[in-house]
């Protein structure tokens, strides 16, 4: 995740979504929709996926705005933990993401891109691997890829230096790298 807009408030931003103020998702697509697409295509390697993924999480942003809860969370860390979700779901599940009411239809771009790239095995295999990581190191690896947190944030909520989050994220990345084959 990249730096957050100076100035920008995030929390509030959320709270105007939350009490319908259509301005208000407008100006938060505007400053992050680059960056979560980036994100999303990161996790499920295809544009057109992608942008599926950060539709349906503006459309989760703007209809779950109101349960965002700022003990659990920065504001900005909640919008982009919804996108990384969004988009390991769709690996997870091997189907493309609708909104409710439409048919689901298999995603094939992704496959026909990389022949012989099995998602769902590949999914499966990075949760053996993380099961394989210490707790102290797979904890921090989740609290920083899923719940959209900093280094200092992880710190604080384990009780750990810094220097350790940031060394046991390294270790625990370069463990799943070697597991990953």
């Amino acid at each position: 995740m990249s730096l957050p807009e100076p100035g920008f408030d995030y929390q509030g931003c959320l709270a105007a979504c939350a009490q319908g103020q259509r301005q208000a998702l407008r100006e938060l697509y505007d400053l992050e929709s680059a960056r979560l697409l980036g994100v999303a295509r990161r996790i499920v390697r295809d544009s057109a996926t992608a942008e599926d993924v950060v539709h349906d999480a503006f459309v989760r942003i703007w209809t779950g705005a109101g349960s965002f809860d700022p003990s659990r969370g920065s504001a900005r860390g909640w919008i982009y933990s919804i996108t990384r979700h969004l988009a390991l779901n769709f690996i997870r599940d091997g189907a493309r993401l609708v909104p409710a009411g439409e048919e689901d239809e298999p995603v094939s771009a992704v496959s026909e891109q990389q022949p012989g790239f099995d998602l769902q095995a590949r999914s499966a295999k990075i949760f053996d691997c993380l099961d394989q990581l210490e707790p102290s190191r797979r904890s921090c690896i989740l609290h920083a890829y899923v719940d959209g947190c900093t280094h200092a944030e992880i710190a604080q909520k384990l009780g750990a230096p810094l220097g350790t989050v940031k060394a046991w994220i390294k270790r625990g990345l370069s463990a799943l790298r070697e597991c990953m084959g």
